[in-house]
Parts: C-alpha cells; sequence; structure tokens
C-alpha cells in the first residue's frame, strides 16, 4: 500500500527481524526510555535490549509505514490467548504503538489499526487487548475499558493479623515451576486473564529486574501450591508487584507472610488488578488506595466473538444494532437466538433492538459494566424486558488483568 500526499514515498508493509532496530528506535522515542531505565530494567545496554526484542518480530505481526527504507509509524500484535468467562479466546494483543511526531497528524496509525484489525480476524483473533497511552484516542477507535488497576498504601502497623492456616510460604525463584502452576490454574479460573506461555512470561518481566524479585509460594497441608506473591523490600518498603491465590486460605497465607515482616518496614505498598478495595478485607481500613483504569479491549469480530460467548440460556430472541467506527464487518445487526440448548446468530433483525457502539458492547460483554447502569447513561437504548434478560445472561465476574505489553 502506497501513501498519497502529502508523504508520497510512504509504503505500508510488515516489519521483519531486519527492522528491530528501527522498531525498537522508534518505540525508545516515542515512549521516551532512557539508558537509565534500560539499566533498571536488568540490561546492560541499549543493544542488549534491542536484541531481546528479536522474539517479538519473530512471533508477532508487526505493520509500519516506511519513508524508503526509514520506519516512521508503527503496530505489533502479540499472539496471546485469554479466558473470558471460562471460555478461551484467541486475543490479539496491540502494543507498540507509535509515530514520529513528523509523520503524525496524516491518518498513517487510523491506517494501521485498520490493517492490525483485519489481521487479527484472518487469525481468528475475536478479542483485542492494549494498554492506552491515551483513553479517548483507542475509543474512538472502538476499544473501551475493561479493568482497573487498585494501588494501595499501608503502614506496618495496619497489616492484617496473623490468620492461623494449615499450609506454610516458601521463598522460591520468580520462575520457579510452582509459580506457573499456581497462575496456570488461576487463569484458567479468572475472567480476563492472559494465558501466559512463555513469551508472555518475558513480557511480564521485561521492564523489571527479575533477578531483584522474589516469588512467596503458599503451600496448602498437602504439599500444593496455591498461591503466589512477587514482591521485593527496598528503603524499608515491601512492594507487591502481583499476589494471586486459588482460595483464601492461600490469600490469608500470603498476608500472613507479609505481616511477618512488621520489624522490617514501614510501608508496604501494592497493585491489586481487579476492583476488590484491599480496605474492604483489612481490620483498620483506613489506608490509601487509588483506582484508575488499566487495559483497554476490543471485539474484533462480533458475529464470531458472540458465537463463542458463553451466554446463560434465553427464552425471549433479541438482537444488537452495533456501530463501529474502524472495522465495518461490525457495523450492522446480530440476532441471538437460544434454540435446542444452543445459540444461534445470525444478522435478521429478531425480537427486540438493542441498540450500542462497539466500545459499549466490548464493555458489556467484558462485564466490565452491567447493562442496567450503561443503559442509565445513555451507552445502551433498549426495552426494559432486554435489559433485564442481558443482566442475567452475562456472567457477572469482573476481568482481571495483570500483564503489560
Amino acid at each position: 500500500m502506497t501513501m498519497e500526499k502529502p508523504f508520497q514515498n510512504l509504503t505500508l508493509r510488515s516489519v521483519e527481524e531486519k527492522d528491530v532496530a528501527q522498531f525498537n528506535e522508534l518505540l525508545s522515542y516515542v515512549f521516551q526510555v532512557t539508558e537509565s531505565d534500560i539499566e533498571e530494567s536488568g540490561f546492560e545496554n541499549k543493544r542488549e535490549m534491542i536484541k531481546s526484542k528479536k522474539p517479538i518480530l519473530e512471533l508477532s505481526k508487526v505493520f509500519g509505514w516506511f519513508n524508503d527504507e526509514q520506519l516512521v509509524s508503527q503496530i505489533a500484535i502479540y499472539p496471546c490467548e485469554v479466558n473470558i468467562h471460562g471460555t478461551l479466546y484467541k486475543m490479539g494483543g496491540v502494543t507498540g504503538v507509535g509515530t514520529y511526531p513528523e509523520y503524525a497528524g496524516h491518518g498513517l496509525m487510523k491506517e494501521l489499526i485498520r490493517v492490525a484489525l483485519q489481521n487479527m480476524r484472518d487469525n481468528q483473533q475475536w478479542i483485542s487487548y492494549l494498554y492506552p497511552y491515551s483513553i479517548p484516542y483507542y475509543r474512538r477507535k472502538g476499544w473501551e475499558i475493561m479493568s482497573d488497576k487498585l494501588t494501595f498504601k499501608i503502614r506496618d502497623t495496619q497489616l492484617p493479623k496473623t490468620v492461623e492456616v494449615p499450609g506454610k510460604v516458601e521463598r522460591r525463584d520468580v520462575d520457579h515451576e510452582d509459580v506457573y502452576c499456581v497462575y496456570n490454574q488461576f487463569a484458567k479460573e479468572n475472567h480476563g486473564a492472559l494465558q501466559r506461555t512463555q513469551f508472555n512470561w518475558e513480557e511480564y518481566w521485561r521492564y523489571e529486574n527479575e533477578d531483584e524479585r522474589t516469588a512467596a509460594i503458599y503451600y496448602d497441608k498437602d504439599g500444593q501450591p496455591t498461591g503466589v506473591l512477587f514482591y521485593w523490600i527496598a528503603e524499608e518498603v515491601f512492594h507487591i508487584k502481583e499476589m494471586f491465590y486459588l482460595n483464601q486460605e492461600a490469600r490469608n497465607g500470603l498476608w500472613n507472610f507479609v505481616s511477618a515482616h512488621f520489624s522490617m518496614v514501614y510501608w508496604i505498598k501494592g497493585n491489586i488488578y481487579k476492583n476488590e478495595p484491599l480496605a474492604f478485607l483489612l481490620e483498620d481500613s483506613q489506608i490509601r488506595e487509588t483506582i484508575e483504569p488499566y487495559f483497554m479491549a476490543r471485539i474484533v469480530d462480533v458475529k464470531r466473538f458472540l458465537e463463542d460467548f458463553p451466554f446463560k440460556p434465553f427464552k425471549k430472541p433479541f438482537h444488537f444494532v452495533v456501530e463501529d467506527p474502524v472495522a465495518e464487518w461490525n457495523t450492522g445487526v446480530f440476532s441471538l437466538v437460544w434454540h435446542e440448548n444452543q445459540l444461534h446468530v445470525s444478522d435478521e433483525r429478531i425480537g427486540d433492538a438493542v441498540h450500542l457502539d462497539i466500545q459499549t458492547l466490548t464493555c458489556l460483554l467484558m462485564n466490565y459494566r452491567r447493562a442496567a447502569y450503561l443503559a442509565r447513561i445513555e451507552r445502551i437504548q433498549t426495552t426494559e424486558e432486554n435489559l433485564r434478560t442481558l443482566e442475567k445472561i452475562i456472567p457477572d465476574m469482573e476481568a482481571y488483568f495483570s500483564d503489560d505489553f
């Protein structure tokens, strides 16, 4: 594809392994990655970090605009798999998005996003995730907020009291096999979660020095690992990168481990990747918590996404009327009929209509907000009966997503 004026020499093509240095230089410029950032990540120098990006270009699909042979705008799609209410979906993780400022404002990224969505559709990635540098920008392209990150800070005196548990905690390396064992089971049980491959784990630690992180693993009375805490201690602060567990026993066991550091630290800081305020679980709830939108999602192909979605059975059919600003194949009618214990999706206008855009449909099915709320703020237009149906048939579990790409 060739770009017309004002940049007549621009062509759109796949970014290849030979372009890895340009790929990384554009990322570094757009996101202002400094040499000190690279050193703190555990890389010896920029060359080592650039070399580490080669697997991304080997495993991912990357598109870019080139001015002759100079890469000036790019977008990358990570191959991922996520749990959507218990159903595994292939997911296109959008990252590496950037354009040099002198080429901005000419529609380069709009075309790259369209090409990326078509590529995801061709690869049966019916949903896409991304971390937004600008929520309004990506909303205009069809993405919507799907999950939050809660950051907390508590004093040592506010640590929860020890709860007696039958198991024990052991400190391990962050790449211990039991870490993977717990996370794999956790990700299968939690809506929104990434099914991490070795590639995904490498990305998880890419910009952190994993040699300076420790995994605390909770083992139950039978010796089975059921909870993991990634942490480090610096300047009398206990930092929690992530805590995931399979049951409340493991949660209590891991917090017992944190509380055991009472004499070593003044503050405990950490993140929770689900709308589950820590304050409610503490005896002293007067703590500082900050909640902010974290990741955004977008349905790539409405029909195929709906066909695989685990709706609960329903009696009266209805249809979605969807508008999509970029992916024209999503603009239209999608009827849902439950017949003989199976969902049927078609383009006929069956039953009452649910009018909404692709952003709102994504928000609804990812369960970031419920149907009744979206109707109150006029993001959905439909009948009261349809709203009650949507409330009943969409699983009520909030998305958990703790990765960064």
